[in-house]
């Protein structure tokens, strides 16, 4: 990195950064990365120590973490605690603004490699770049659009307590089933005004906003793009709504279920192909009709996505949205425009034909997530899998097919060797021992529900 590096860097940034910026000189930037759990890890230097590009070093033990804080222990991994240094590399085209903090600060995502080089396959985002090279080899480029579900709470600082929806300007504790509507969304003006300026101080665009169908949830739809680009904005747009929520004193949480009584929140991926050379949709043929390809891919889905569900659903709570007639499917059915099957197909014109991936929880990594999602569609199309036929009618009359729990997950991903080709052997791991090891710690605690229903009753 040289200052003139620097200097150009800024000088690319959207009009939005540079009114953020107002002429302020940068005095610190934070390098990070994402870990397992889609964390941000990493060091804060001042931006005079950046811009002299000094070498960065995090150990490996960061990806051995759990959720918890404690490390998972890998039988097949030599001299695991030893605790070897990484490469941090800045990817220039993230760098963007921390607006929430009290300095002028960047934010800068960091490729990581080993010493030699060579990209350390347990990294998140080096596991999605790993399914997109195999898209890169067949002259395909996925195209894909997340749709972000989070809640705003009151702040739960004792976590026996149950948590709550925050009060909005009324007053008044907010009610749920209010999907799309305008006055609860202005239940929470402050913070979505705080949640706008951040975007549009990184240089992002949100293409809507709206109330969902729980008490103080929201959804924000991203615009369509580049995998990596589109993961990288969700590992930002995490933070900087947590951040907004904090200024006005309510948590944001991403919790696949956080209340008993309300719809859990989902993260909706709209995927779509098309070819690197003409951007042509490869799912639709020059006529409009769906190809070989498109149905593919829609078999792949249905084929390898429980093989992968708990990179879907990685957390114990995940497998709480998953009950019928509580808006999350619980099979992977497809259906034109139909919103109760797994896999959705929208309302588009062919060069915008598509598939939405209804099944993964807000509390995924957003890389993995996007990896184990692509990686299934191009195994449906490569290997010519044919779906099921489209479903007519509610999905949720149909069987539950998806895993119910995360260990049966993990025994799915087990036996899942083409998928794991794909992500590679020391991620996936990595990755059981990992949500293993927090499944076991799950397991120790001691619910409110036995409490309630066992103590004195069996």
């Amino acid at each position: 990195m040289t200052s003139k590096t620097l200097t150009q860097l800024l000088e690319s940034r959207p009009a939005s950064f540079h009114e953020w910026l107002d002429g302020r000189k940068i005095d610190e930037v934070e390098c990070i990365v994402a870990d397992i759990a889609g964390i941000a890890r990493g060091k804060t230097m001042p931006a005079r120590k950046f811009i002299r590009g000094e070498r960065m070093f995090l150990p490996t033990s960061i990806f051995y973490q759990t959720i918890t804080g404690s490390y998972a222990e890998m039988e097949d991994v030599e001299n695991q605690w030893t605790e070897a240094d990484m490469l941090l590399t800045p990817d220039i085209s993230t760098a963007t603004a921390a607006p929430w903090t009290g300095d002028v600060s960047l934010q800068v995502i960091h490729d990581i490699t080993n010493l030699e080089g060579e990209p350390v396959g347990t990294a998140p985002r080096n596991v999605l770049k790993r399914v997109l090279s195999y898209y890169d080899k067949m002259g395909w480029q996925p195209i894909v659009a997340p749709e972000l579900e989070f809640y705003l709470t009151k702040p739960n600082i004792n976590p026996d307590n149950p948590i709550e929806p925050q009060i909005g300007r009324t007053g008044r504790k907010v009610v749920g089933r209010q999907a799309y509507s305008m006055s609860a969304v202005d239940e929470y003006g402050p913070v979505i005004d705080d949640i706008y300026d951040f975007a549009e101080a990184q240089g992002f665009e949100i293409d809507t906003i709206i109330q969902e169908g729980g008490a103080g949830q929201i959804e924000i739809n991203l615009q369509h793009g580049d995998p990596v680009a589109l993961a990288d904005q969700v590992f930002f747009y995490k933070r900087s709504i947590r951040e907004a929520a904090l200024r006005h004193d309510c948590f944001a949480t991403f919790m696949a279920k956080p209340m008993q009584d309300e719809p859990g929140s989902a993260m909706h991926i709209h995927q779509s192909i098309v070819a690197a050379k003409t951007g042509k949709n490869i799912f639709s043929n020059n006529d409009g009709s769906a190809t070989d390809l498109f149905y593919g891919f829609i078999a792949g889905q249905q084929k390898y996505l429980p093989g992968v569900f708990c990179m879907l659903a990685p957390y114990v709570n995940s497998y709480r949205r998953f009950v019928p007639g509580d808006s999350a499917p619980i099979n992977l059915e497809w259906g034109k425009d139909n919103r109760t099957t797994g896999l959705r197909i929208p309302i588009a014109s062919s060069q915008s034909r598509r598939v939405e991936n209804r099944i993964v929880g807000m509390d995924c990594n957003p890389y993995l997530a996007l990896a184990a999602s692509l990686a299934s569609g191009f195994l449906g199309m490569t290997e010519n899998l044919k779906p099921r036929a489209a479903l007519v009618g509610e999905a949720e009359e149909s069987e539950i097919t998806l895993p119910r729990s995360l260990m049966g997950a993990l025994d799915m991903f087990e036996e899942n060797s083409q998928i794991t080709d794909m992500l590679g052997n020391e991620f996936c791991q990595l990755y059981r021992a990992i949500k293993r090891s927090e499944s076991d710690e799950f397991l120790q605690v001691i619910s409110p529900w036995e409490r309630d229903h066992l103590l004195l009753n069996v």
